[in-house]
């Protein structure tokens, strides 16, 4: 996170509030881009513009060496495939236009080191001058692989751990490769060490669960041990009907206000030391419906907004169809409650038919980022109460594919690095 700048106020003659050029070119704010205010007691807030693409996610492959139990690969019909060269190298010439580059983060839902041009791929992407980020499972993260990203000064590596120990790591990954993951995060961190090398950065990725929470802390400390320097958890996204036994946010789903509301008071709370004592309290004062406001930050509300378009995104699928996020590159299954939702996938047009500048910038996809950006869908997130929550296709204010009232990710319960 950026230390907050202190700014002396610059009016224009007709008293317009100026913004440094460096600062409006890194947020989108160009003439006529639509942006997100939103006000608080102490001031407002302006979101990254819809114009704004700063960071390409590429699916290079969705096959991969593990078949985790929490994987929606698991339960969906989709063809599997790699992307191939040609297709890679239009993705980095719609990039190459661009100022500033965007980071080229490379994942979706495979194992990106399972790719066999991997490594050429990122070489590719450093060459134009884009930062590099991807996750892994770790499991083929060898010395030689390692000793390459080093020198090609990846920005970043996340890692998927979401266990602690070795058994637990296997009863969500079905495979007991903790001791080889962690390995293979020491030699990173002894590779940079005697190359003189701070990066690439590792972060850790957890998807918490009720029966792996418990271990969140050990994750914590033994990604410190590797250098680890951020850290992302998700809840857990259930796939199957056992998985709703899993999840941790039944309750947080349900208390969810649309917005402030004359019945409900706000009740602000200051910090105070997290334990037995003070969760309970806080447990009950969330219970009595009532708007909680912790550390003067607003809890209890629906969020209503994209993660994937506040982070100036794209998603690109293996065949290069082109996406507005990664839950919208295949078409799978999961549970909302005990709603089966159909998510359907949906693309704006694929690398091989336009460029990816022209795509972004067709007026279809500048119309759905700008309804995202109002998040102008049904709440099907806590109604759940007909039949179009079943699936993404249409909703009861009308809209069509794709509707995003029932996307967890739109309301922080899930995310991504």
């Amino acid at each position: 996170m950026k230390k907050p700048e202190i700014l002396r106020i610059d009016l224009d003659e007709n008293g317009h509030l100026v913004i440094p050029a460096e600062v409006a070119a890194e947020y989108g704010l160009t003439d006529g881009a639509l942006v997100r205010l939103q006000h608080s007691e102490g001031g407002f807030r302006l979101t990254r513009s819809t114009a704004s693409l700063v960071r390409v996610y590429i699916e290079i492959t969705n096959l991969c060496n593990l078949n985790c139990s929490t994987c929606m690969r698991n339960v969906w019909d989709e063809p599997m495939g790699s992307m191939d060269m040609l297709t890679f190298e239009k993705i980095l010439a719609g990039i190459k236009g661009l100022d500033p580059l965007p980071t080229v983060f490379i994942g979706g839902f495979g194992e990106p080191l399972a790719h066999p041009q991997f490594l050429e791929m990122v070489a590719a992407a450093r060459k134009l001058g884009a930062q590099v980020e991807f996750i892994t499972n770790g499991i083929l993260l060898s010395e030689e692989i390692v000793k390459t990203l080093v020198d090609l000064n990846v920005q970043r590596v996340w890692v998927s751990i979401d266990g602690a120990t070795p058994s637990s790591y296997a009863d969500v990954r079905l495979g007991d490769e903790l001791p080889l993951v962690t390995e293979n995060l020491y030699q990173m961190q002894r590779v940079k060490v005697n190359k003189a090398r701070s990066r690439p950065r590792l972060g850790i990725a957890f998807v918490a669960m009720k029966k792996n929470i418990q271990d969140l802390p050990d994750v914590i400390r033994l990604g410190k041990n590797v250098g680890a320097d951020k850290f992302s958890v998700s809840n857990l996204l259930p796939h199957t009907a056992p998985q709703k036994k899993e999840i941790l946010y039944a309750r947080s789903m349900d208390d969810m206000e649309l917005q402030p509301s004359r019945w409900s008071p706000e009740v602000i709370l200051p910090r105070m030391d997290l334990n037995a004592l003070t969760i309970e309290v806080i447990d009950r004062v969330m219970k009595s419906n009532n708007l909680l406001n912790l550390a003067r930050q607003p809890l209890k509300m629906a969020v209503d907004s994209c993660p994937f378009l506040e982070k100036g995104s794209v998603s690109i699928r293996w065949d290069g169809a082109i996406s507005p996020c990664l839950p919208l590159l295949h078409t799978h299954q999961s549970f909302l409650d005990d709603t089966l939702r159909i998510n359907h996938a949906h693309s704006f047009g694929n690398i091989h038919a336009a460029g990816l500048l022209d795509i972004w910038q067709s007026p279809a996809y500048v119309q759905f980022r700008e309804k995202l950006q109002a998040f102008d869908f049904s709440f099907c997130t806590y109604c759940n109460s007909c039949d179009m929550a079943e699936s993404n296709l249409e909703d009861c204010f009308g809209n069509d594919h794709p509707t995003c009232g029932g996307c967890l990710w739109a309301q922080g319960f899930i995310q991504c690095p």
